[in-house]
């Protein structure tokens, strides 16, 4: 008899920002599954024999997402208390979708435990709102590094800097001039307020602003690293100084 799997956000990083029921289930779970994401501090609070990593290791290498789902699936039959810990939201680019489909294909019971998502939660901790009567009136969440088994990216761009609403991308510190360039050969006004928000809510969040002009400069010379998320908007430029 199988057990559930519970797919687990565990918010921006800090630990004061996860649920009152993700830590109940982290407390209760037999073993948890997490990468990197879910912050230092909330990793190292959970027993070291009970936790395994599935993120990025020394070197480079990764945990394949068929490896990850392999243990989920063999944990769960084995009748063990699984959580699988992610970052921010497990729905909002975390492979909970992908993670959903396999266990239930597999008959494995899951329930999804939602999670503070980065993409507001890092900017709004430095002043910065992703939707405002005066700048937008709507948010567009988009992930800066698709698969890369596409042929194309599915991200518009040009349809996005129609919209005249904000921005946020995710994992996009890497690709950054790619879609900046992307953003102006649009039409989007190359001083449209640009903020890139590293760690936000760790104890070493920072932010930095610029524009989509001199955006990669401003990354370039504050050494900005992932995680980061970018604010594209008028929005970018509330909030005052980080």
């Amino acid at each position: 008899m199988s057990s559930t799997v519970y797919l687990v956000g565990s918010g921006p990083g800090d630990p004061e920002l996860l649920t009152v029921k993700a830590r109940r289930l982290i407390r209760e779970a037999d073993v948890v599954l997490h990468d990197k994401l879910p912050g230092p501090e909330i990793i190292e609070s959970i027993p070291e024999g009970k936790r395994e990593d599935v993120g990025k290791r020394a070197g480079g290498e990764r945990t394949s997402q068929e490896e990850i789902n392999h243990r989920l699936v063999e944990l769960a039959r084995e009748g063990k208390r699984v959580v699988r810990l992610k970052g921010g939201d497990p729905f909002v680019f975390g492979r909970g979708g992908e993670e959903l489909e396999h266990l239930r294909e597999r008959g494995i019971d899951v329930e999804v435990v939602p999670g503070v998502t980065s993409a507001l939660a890092a900017p709004a901790v430095f002043g910065i709102p992703a939707t405002h009567r005066d700048h937008a009136s709507s948010v567009s969440l988009v992930t800066g590094h698709e698969d890369p088994t596409k042929e194309e990216s599915a991200v518009d761009w040009e349809a996005l800097a129609a919209t005249g609403g904000t921005i946020v991308v995710l994992m996009g510190v890497g690709k950054l001039p790619e879609y900046a360039a992307a953003l102006r050969e649009a039409g989007m006004d190359p001083e449209t307020p640009v903020a890139l928000v590293e760690k936000g809510t760790w104890p070493e969040g920072r932010a930095v602003r610029g524009t989509l002009e001199t955006i990669v400069s401003v990354r370039d010379e504050a050494g900005i690293e992932p995680p980061a998320v970018t604010v594209i908007g008028g929005v970018a430029g509330l909030g005052g100084e980080p």
